[in-house]
């Protein structure tokens, strides 16, 4: 008989904090999010389109697949002091990119997992995992494993951990049953999400319009910002986590542990006008191994330009003209609105 308690407690020292083993399934929820794409909220994240067919069931990704092991890992490092959050001369970049990127942190813990399955179960396995990439309604499967509930910002909550998790999942050929936690937990009548975001994309309880949402903007968005949503953004230049500073269950989330997520100090809301400076060369160098480099420095450099014109100071304004005369087109002309903003 298979000691699946065995296997969560090895899991668990390899540093996943959740994990839940449940047998292979269709998804329940891949009509709804074929609304969702139907209805144009996903803006111009075509990569979801293009995987759409696969989300129906994960053996359409991986035929051999028997089970499914989800895992949920804690990135939460500290909160941002207010003064800095409303210092419109700093850059605010979301918690999980204060450090090297996760995909490869997660993926390698995956793949050293996987090996010690096969070992505990003295078999050979075959495996398909993914962190955040695969064509995989992840959350839908993370609730069905027990890690938590689907809150009203669209995050998957932790009654424990709260959302600050990355999400992890492993295909394996091998028949393992099941092995969940009761999921406790709800958002209740909270609506402080809804009401906290800035830009207004949370449309409804669990509902995102993708193209209104700051992560959207500053790093799917590969073309020119709406203006009207510019000033809303203030000194948000990679990712937000608005949605979920403001969630109650994220208020007693305790540090990680993974000595991989400890914070890279010049990350923590650096200054505007030193990361105007940067050449492309230096932007590709200093973010090479961060998840920040999936904007490109066109696009890192374009929101750069936006929270300078959000600042409203002639203090941003040399900054404001170095980004003018930068060689992308993209990065100039939000360098030009920044400065109609600032000599309004």
């Amino acid at each position: 008989m298979i000691d699946l308690g065995q296997i969560i407690s090895k899991g668990k020292q390899n540093g996943l904090d959740l994990l839940g083993i449940i047998p292979v399934q269709p998804s329940k929820q891949a009509k709804q999010l074929d609304q969702w794409l139907k209805s144009g909220m996903a803006g111009e994240m075509d990569w979801i389109h293009r995987g759409q067919d696969k989300r129906e069931d994960p053996r359409k990704i991986f035929p051999k697949a028997k089970t499914i092991i989800m895992v949920g890992v804690n990135y939460f490092s500290r909160e941002i002091p207010e003064y800095l959050l409303n210092d419109p001369s700093k850059g605010i970049i979301a918690r999980y990119a204060w450090f090297d990127d996760y995909h490869d942190i997660i993926k390698r813990r995956l793949e050293m997992f996987v090996e010690e399955i096969s070992s505990i179960l003295g078999l050979d396995i075959n495996s398909k995992t993914y962190v955040d990439t695969g064509p995989f309604l992840e959350r839908e499967y993370a609730n069905l494993a027990g890690l938590g509930f689907i809150g009203n910002n669209t995050n998957l909550v932790n009654y424990k951990m709260g959302s600050y998790m990355f999400l992890g999942e492993i295909l394996l050929d091998v028949e393992l049953g099941s092995y969940t936690n009761k999921v406790i937990g709800s958002c209740g009548t909270c609506q402080r999400c809804i009401n906290g975001c800035p830009t207004n994309a949370l449309v409804d309880k669990k509902k995102l319009d993708a193209r209104r949402c700051i992560s959207y903007l500053t790093i799917e968005l590969k073309n020119e910002i709406p203006e009207k949503l510019r000033p809303l953004m203030k000194n948000r230049i990679y990712g937000c986590d608005i949605c979920q500073e403001v969630c109650p269950w994220n208020s007693k989330t305790k540090p990680a542990s993974l000595k991989e997520f400890a914070i890279k100090n010049d990350l923590v809301a650096p200054s505007l006008t030193n990361l105007a400076k940067l050449t492309e060369e230096e932007f590709n160098t200093r973010f090479k191994n961060s998840p920040i480099k999936r904007t490109k420095y066109r696009g890192f450099m374009r929101n750069v330009a936006v929270a300078l014109g959000n600042w409203r100071s002639k203090e941003a304004l040399p900054a404001v003209e170095k980004l003018i005369i930068n060689p992308e087109e993209l990065v100039s002309s939000h360098a030009i609105w920044a400065k109609k903003k600032i000599l309004l």
